[in-house]
């Protein structure tokens, strides 16, 4: 049974191991909001499901989808992709599912982050997100996996990346934001994560990406490609309006150490061409007070660095834009030991993320 820990990771001896490290198995959700994804989400559907089928290249797969369409998504999705019933206000399991840590010995736990859909009443992405909330617990439910109640602390997956050796990079702008944890201090935040993450050094990024509505997420500007290294996005032309964002982040990072000492050795993965919606597109959203606005000529973040790593693989956004075959060269010299697999994301970019965003590894028992 998957009980509730009155303890922390630290305390426990559990670890939150990096992406790169092997997992037991990939989650996702299905997507279904019409005022966040297209045509009744269908386009989004697909996409999901090719995301799907790649990554169940390498590990195994599980989709969390609402009752109504249990048999819609068993249909589009492949067969050794394992479909469960899970009820959720959006598809972004990424921040919406749990964080799993481990120990020495191989024991796998969950931390049960706060989720408030980007912001809370203000300022968040849609509303209600009462479902959302209940995600992690589900999901540990299903495995029989202890958890850590972290609820009182607002934390979106997609706002961390660590090393799984005591190094975390995170955004000012998204975990310092007010609409998160607006009661707490800088060090306050800091011993939160280090006590559930069990890190020892915060490295701090000022933002995330221009324009980026989970304000400034990590995963759309970084990420570690193991210990001591790390990919960012990138772009050498002034006049594209991430250059000055990631021309201070680079030189930020070449002057930061990890918590091992070490001096990170840094990867450019070129930016695609931004996307933008098309009036068509904009038409075939459903219309909320309560949405993020997609309206036509919207402009939407596209980045390689939203990829997802799995055992022996790397899936890789990719977007019918030149620098695809660019992106995919620069991933195969870093991971000569991995196969690099691309899935055309562009209706994932539309609802506001990426392949990052919408999975979840769940690390080897």
């Amino acid at each position: 049974m998957a009980r509730t820990i009155n303890s922390t990771p630290r305390t426990d001896g559990f670890r939150m191991p990096g992406e790169f490290e092997e997992h037991e198995r990939t989650w996702m959700l299905w997507p279904v909001r019409t005022d966040t994804w297209r045509a009744g989400a269908k386009p989004a559907q697909r996409a999901f499901a090719e995301v799907a089928k790649a990554i169940s290249q390498f590990e195994p797969v599980t989709v969390c989808v609402r009752a109504e369409q249990f048999e819609n998504a068993r249909a589009l999705l492949d067969e050794q992709i394992r479909v469960v019933e899970i009820s959720s206000n959006d598809a972004w399991m990424r921040d919406i599912g749990p964080t799993f840590v481990k120990n020495d010995k191989g024991e796998v736990r969950g931390v049960d982050w706060g989720f408030n859909a980007w912001g809370g009443l203000e300022e968040g992405l849609y509303f209600p997100w009462d479902q959302d909330q209940l995600v992690k617990r589900k999901v540990l439910e299903i495995e029989q996996i202890d958890r850590y109640d972290a609820k009182d602390f607002i934390l979106e997956g997609g706002a961390i990346h660590v090393d799984g050796e005591g190094t975390l990079i995170t955004t000012e702008q998204c975990v310092l934001n007010p609409n998160r944890n607006p009661r707490m201090s800088k060090e306050e935040v800091e011993e939160k994560l280090k006590e559930y993450l069990n890190i020892e050094k915060i490295i701090w990024i000022k933002e995330g990406l221009v324009g980026d509505e989970t304000d400034g997420h990590v995963d759309e500007v970084l990420f570690y490609v193991r210990p001591g290294e790390v990919a960012i996005s990138w772009t050498d032309d002034p006049a594209h309006p991430q250059y000055e964002v990631l021309q201070k982040t680079y030189k930020q990072l070449e002057e930061e150490v990890d918590a091992k000492g070490r001096k990170l050795k840094i990867y450019k993965i070129p930016l695609p061409r931004q996307i933008t919606i098309t009036k068509a597109e904009s038409n075939e959203i459903d219309f909320a007070a309560d949405a993020y606005d997609r309206s036509a000529d919207t402009t939407f973040i596209a980045t390689y660095i939203n990829c997802y790593l799995c055992n022996g693989g790397v899936v890789l956004p990719a977007f019918d834009d030149p620098k695809d075959e660019e992106a995919v060269n620069i991933f195969k010299q870093m991971y000569p030991d991995r196969k690099v697999v691309t899935v055309n994301t562009r209706e994932v970019s539309l609802g506001g993320g990426n392949i990052h965003c919408i999975t979840q590894q769940q690390p080897k028992a």
